[in-house]
């Protein structure tokens, strides 16, 4: 079981890091197993997220972590903000952490004292989003045992979280903890996660944080790569509302990730179900646009009417004939 495998990994680490790190069957383990035993805990629960286990890259990491990623936000420990178990190897403690991506910061604004008073300051932010999440965890800091640079980031951006002993695991506590983070996960993403009140409400162009939330959501959901190429690929690279098609009107010979097109997420976020386990449904719940006629369905009073906008489209196709 998870608990169990991430104790092994607490236990065991300090021994097998004194050895040849190339060709590891420890580290394979950590990477394969302990990921397949996460994604087995998770596949039930009603969230998408990709799972990462890591022990370093060339060489052993200070401290290993096992990450759950939404791709809306990350699929990489370098940046965004996801939930995550740290192992400290020398007290053998095992750390739930939400916690955030210490890299994107320190290019930044660099890997010192001032950037780790950053990862602080959006980790206290996060806190306060999801307020009625984090008073089910410890918002203390967290003690990974190293003064190690990337570790003393994952320190600093540590919004709350709970530490487990190795060898003294409740197991039905550690599950509903899991259970209560990754709900507190999916709530400061659809709460719009590190970006201030004022920044969403002016690209929503509203005032209304409920509806602000949604139009943030759905534009990140049109914008995670995992969804834009299987949208294009699915749906074709053509503006489903005027016709406009890159290759014939502007000789776009790139990439599909690429085209000059947009994908709209026509699906509005209200009309999800209450206990639907996905937030959209590749493609049916998409549409491609080009740019223009992105910015005018969402004028619309139904974003996802296309029939209406083709409609408007034809009116002032009509109005240039008539010219």
């Amino acid at each position: 079981m998870l608990h169990e495998y991430l104790a092994r990994l607490a236990k065991e680490y300090v021994f097998e890091r004194a050895k040849r790190f190339a060709g590891s069957e420890f580290a394979d383990f950590i990477r394969h197993d302990l990921a397949v035993e996460a994604r087995k805990r998770t596949i039930f629960l009603p969230y998408d997220l990709e799972l990462k286990a890591s022990v370093g890259q060339s060489q052993w990491a200070s401290v290993p972590w096992l990450a759950f990623f939404d791709p809306i936000i990350t699929d990489t420990a370098t940046r965004g903000f996801y939930v995550v178990y740290l192992i400290n190897p020398q007290t053998e403690e095992i750390v739930l952490s939400l916690n955030q991506g210490t890299t994107e910061v320190y290019e930044e604004f660099g890997e010192n004292e001032r950037g780790r008073k950053i990862l602080a300051r959006r980790a206290s932010e996060m806190t306060d989003r999801v307020a009625d999440y984090a008073n089910k965890f410890d918002i203390a800091p967290i003690d990974l045992g190293t003064d190690a640079k990337l570790p003393a980031g994952y320190q600093a951006g540590h919004a709350f979280g709970r530490v487990y002993n190795a060898n003294s695991i409740d197991a039905d506590g550690f599950y509903n903890d899991l259970e209560n983070m990754l709900e507190a996960y999916r709530a400061l993403v659809d709460r719009g996660g590190r970006t201030p009140v004022e920044s969403m409400m002016e690209e929503a162009g509203s005032t209304d944080i409920e509806e602000t939330r949604k139009y943030i959501l759905s534009r990140r959901i049109e914008r995670a790569k995992n969804v834009r190429i299987k949208v294009l690929k699915a749906r074709g690279a053509i503006c489903e509302g005027c016709g406009l098609n890159p290759q014939v009107h502007y000789n776009f010979s790139g990439l599909l990730k690429n085209t000059p097109l947009d994908v709209h997420h026509a699906k509005p976020i209200r009309e999800l179900a209450e206990g639907e386990t996905r937030r959209y449904k590749l493609p049916e719940d998409f549409l491609v646009l080009c740019p223009t006629c992105h910015r005018v369905i969402h004028k619309q009073s139904d974003a996802s009417d296309l029939e209406a906008l083709k409609q408007s489209i034809r009116f002032v196709h009509a109005s240039q004939l008539d010219w």
